[in-house]
Parts: C-alpha cells; sequence; structure tokens
C-alpha cells in the first residue's frame, strides 16, 4: 500500500533534509524536499504529496504558519502533515494539533518510529482504509473479514481483543492512556471502568503470546500502552 507514496519533507535544513530522503527512500517511500514554505507551494502545485513532514521552525513563514494556510484551502486541506520539531513541550503539541497536524513527532526520533507514524496516518487518511490488511512483522489484521492471522496461522481473538488490536496496529509507536483506549476502543457515550483495559489487555496478549508478538503490546509506566514494531 505505501509503494510509491509521495513525501514532501519541508525542512530548511539540508542535511536533515538528506537523512530524512535516505530514511523514506528506504522505506519505498518517493520523496520531494522543500527548504521552506514559497519551495513547498511550488513542490505541491507539480505534484500533490501523501503527506507532508513539517519543520516547525523555518525562517520567514514558519511550519506552524504554512500548516495553518494549507489546512485553510479547499485543494490542500486534505493533505496529511506530521509536525516534526525539537518542540517537546505539550503547549507546543496542542497548538499543533489544534492547526490541524494529524501527527506530532518530537527531535530527536528514531527512523522506525517516525516511518510507523507516517504509515498510520496514510492508512488513517486513505479512502476505504478500514478495508486494507494492516502487516507489522508477521502479524497481520484483516479489516475487512475481522480477521488476525500471525505469520500465517489465525489467531483466535473475542470481539474487543480484536478492537483493541486492529486499534493498536492503526496507530503505532504512540502512548495512549486508559482513558483515551476506552474512548476510542469502547466510544465516549459508554462507560467503562479504566481498569477493563487491562482486562482486555491481558487477554490479547495472552492470545498473541503463542505466536511470540505479545511484547509489542507494551505497557508505559505512568502514561498508558503502545503498540510497537520494537520488541
Amino acid at each position: 500500500m505505501m509503494q510509491g507514496k509521495l513525501i514532501l519533507v519541508v525542512e530548511d535544513e539540508a542535511p536533515i533534509r538528506e537523512m530524512l530522503r535516505f530514511a523514506l527512500s528506504r522505506a519505498d517511500f518517493r520523496v520531494a524536499e522543500a527548504g521552506n514554505a514559497q519551495e513547498a507551494r511550488l513542490r505541491i502545485a507539480d505534484e500533490r504529496p501523501d503527506l507532508i513532514l513539517m519543520d516547525w521552525m523555518m525562517p520567514g513563514v514558519s511550519g506552524v504558519e504554512l500548516t495553518r494556510e494549507l489546512k485553510s484551502q479547499a485543494t490542500t486541506r486534505d493533505i496529511p502533515v506530521i509536525m516534526v520539531t525539537a518542540r517537546a513541550e505539550e503547549e507546543d503539541k496542542v497548538r499543533g494539533l489544534n492547526i490541524g497536524c494529524d501527527d506530532y513527532v518530537s527531535k530527536p526520533f528514531s527512523y522506525p518510529e517516525l516511518i510507523a507514524r507516517i504509515q498510520a496516518v496514510i492508512r488513517r487518511a486513505s479512502p476505504g482504509g478500514e478495508d486494507e490488511r494492516v502487516a507489522i512483522n508477521g502479524l497481520e489484521v484483516d479489516a475487512a473479514s475481522q480477521r488476525v492471522t500471525a505469520n500465517g496461522k489465525p489467531v483466535r481473538l473475542g470481539p474487543t481483543e480484536y478492537r483493541l488490536l486492529h486499534f493498536f496496529v492503526s496507530h503505532p509507536e504512540r502512548v495512549y492512556s486508559r482513558e483515551q483506549v476506552l474512548d476510542r476502543v469502547w466510544g465516549q457515550n459508554v462507560y467503562v471502568e479504566e481498569r477493563t483495559v487491562d482486562v482486555h489487555i491481558r487477554r490479547l496478549r495472552k492470545a498473541l503470546e503463542p505466536f511470540g508478538f505479545d511484547a509489542m503490546i507494551q505497557t508505559v509506566r505512568g502514561s498508558g500502552y503502545r503498540f510497537s514494531q520494537t520488541i
């Protein structure tokens, strides 16, 4: 699904653009580059990207201002944007998300994490994405048939465990609190105690354990849970 997708890297530092180009090309993405807002506008006019990696701090028009501009225009508002920045304060993250960013990556970051986030955002933005298969390191979730396989072998899951796994594989490398998991998997209008999440996480891990995939669901102490490709 990701092969040939075009990623526009908007970053004023050439060495960083080069490193990103190398990492993205290895992941079978096509890459366009822009060193400032004007170059970004020209690249977008030349060929609409499937996703934009946007540097927060740039001379002239900042990444925040350019993102706000793109999200305000009918022709570009649907292009997913991941903000890449050294600003890690929660207030800055909220500001980035409030202007329409689809995700936020703080420097320094690992390239596997960045690739996973790009893949997740593109899947969410793609029409008909719910009908697609998501495969990570041999673990495959087929949303159309609601079947899960591990290295080709069927994994038997209850409906709640399936929804949990589907949510996690669609949002890899991000930490979610129990409250956030409840809202995303059970729904905001359903009252369920937060400890219910822990029960279903244990069941999901137990189902994945015979195949060696249980460690992909990681507990982040004091924060919640994360699904990670790195075991």
